[in-house]
């Protein structure tokens, strides 16, 4: 068993352990896998997206052997690839095969990185991503998510200039997080046994139970500040009446709407999917060896070793194929899903797999789907706080192992976090390029130089 983990990456808790584990990993996933395609639009299905998903996952994992504890989830750095296959479309039929083009497109392009990787080995990566490198990149993500965990304290009303300047119902948001983050921080640093094991379990009820109390004393005494919960969902069940349709709903499958797109498709089309979608994989790829130099940290095992990153890319693009086949948004590998590992210290790759198994099953089930979309945001901005402090951690450990005596790694370090920090992000032609790329990219040509200088 690896250092400090309660559960390895084959070990298989108990059926009911196993069963909670995966209700865990499903909730740190999901506001972020229905997030893009409700933020793309066009009709695009949240379900749908979780479905594929799942399905994007069980492939990642059958790709990497089953040594990867990872979940995929819908990728936010193709969302303007996305916006521009509807925006280029003449018809959203058309919009929707374009989903699917460019996903086998980015697809392609993984294929061909996991054929130069085989045959090329990674020792360039280590040249090219030493600790210097790879550690800030590491924190940087989890440091670029910090926002979205804060913005999503405030999600549920209005926007504010000035934090310091809130109204009652955003001041009940900020004690809900709050409240949520040290539920979860409390379960895992004090907890015995299963409750170590299941923070984020107990921190979300905690935090959706006090929600529940604030709403309904809203609604009691007229107040709507204090409507925290949003209870649109369940109403839109009630109000199909009680049938089988009410609780089992078949998905809008990108698929389905796809293949009604072919009579308007034409080389020009193909050729704006192709730039939309080609150049940002590249980038994605980087963040790709990121996320999984980081997961090797924590279970204790190089996965660019074994199963080998030209199985753990190849799993990504292939999964991504398959997860916008169905619900229209390519996959990457989750900083939530790696947050959660790192804070319960289970490793087991069987949770994985049965979380993509329920993420499949409860994108058909009504109830589930209604009651995973009203969790607040503010009870999941206390949630992310925690994961995605995690991960900056994780790479500010990674930096540890840095000479920074060495003014050439002092120099690398500082080239990746400030611009990363700062947002340097570049847009050309509609596509945009991370701070994250952008700095990982300026933080190797910086490593490159300095060192080859002293060499």
């Amino acid at each position: 068993m690896a250092k400090n983990l309660v559960y390895d990456i084959h070990d298989r808790p108990q059926t009911g352990k196993l069963i909670v584990f995966a209700i865990q990993q499903l909730l740190a996933i999901m506001a972020a896998t229905i997030a893009v395609p409700a933020q793309v639009g066009y009709g695009m299905s949240a379900s749908a997206a979780l479905f594929g998903a799942g399905m994007g996952t069980l492939v990642y994992q059958l790709f990497t052997r089953f040594r990867s504890p990872v979940f995929l989830g819908s990728s936010f750095a193709f969302i303007p690839s996305l916006c521009a296959a509807f925006a280029g479309a003449v018809t959203v039929s058309l919009g929707y095969l374009g989903l699917i083009m460019g996903a086998v497109m980015a697809g392609l392009v993984y294929v061909a990185i996991a054929l130069v990787v085989k045959f090329a080995g990674i020792a360039w990566i280590a040249k090219l991503m030493p600790a210097a490198v790879i550690g800030p990149t590491v924190a940087l993500i989890g440091l670029s998510l910090s926002s979205a965990a804060v913005n999503g304290v405030f999600l549920y009303t209005k926007p504010v200039e000035n934090y310091f300047e809130m109204n009652g119902t955003l001041w009940l948001a900020l004690i809900i997080a709050i409240t949520t983050m040290l539920v979860v921080m409390l379960s895992s640093t004090f907890g015995k046994k299963m409750t170590k094991l299941i923070p984020f379990v107990i921190g979300v009820l905690a935090g959706y139970a006090i929600a529940l109390i604030f709403t309904v004393i809203g609604y009691i005494g007229g107040i709507d500040a204090m409507k925290i919960i949003d209870f649109a969902p369940f109403k839109a069940l009630v109000d199909g009446g009680v049938s089988v349709s009410t609780f089992l709903t078949l998905p809008d499958f990108t698929f389905v709407e796809a293949f009604r797109g072919f009579k308007d498709l034409d080389a020009s089309y193909v050729a704006k999917i192709a730039f939309a979608y080609v150049p940002v994989a590249f980038v994605v790829f980087a963040e790709h060896i990121a996320d999984h130099k980081n997961l090797s940290s924590i279970i204790g095992e190089d996965l660019l070793e074994n199963p080998g990153l030209h199985r753990t890319i190849l799993g990504d693009g292939v999964g991504s194929i398959v997860g916008a086949f169905f619900g229209g948004c390519p996959n990457t590998t989750y900083g939530e899903s790696v947050g959660c590992v790192a804070i319960t210290r289970n490793a087991s790759v069987i949770t994985i797999t049965l979380t993509s198994l329920l993420a499949i099953g409860i994108s058909f089930l009504s109830p589930f789907v209604a009651f995973l979309s009203s969790i607040p945001s503010c009870v999941m901005g206390g949630v992310c706080v925690t994961l995605y402090g995690f991960i900056a951690v994780s790479g500010l450990k990674m930096i540890q192992k840095v000479d920074l005596e060495d003014y050439a790694n002092v120099f690398t370090v500082s080239a990746i976090l400030i611009p990363g920090i700062g947002g340097l992000a570049l847009s050309v032609e509609g596509i945009k390029v991370t701070a994250i790329a952008c700095s990982l990219i300026l933080g190797m040509i910086v490593n490159f130089i300095l060192h080859r200088k002293k060499s």
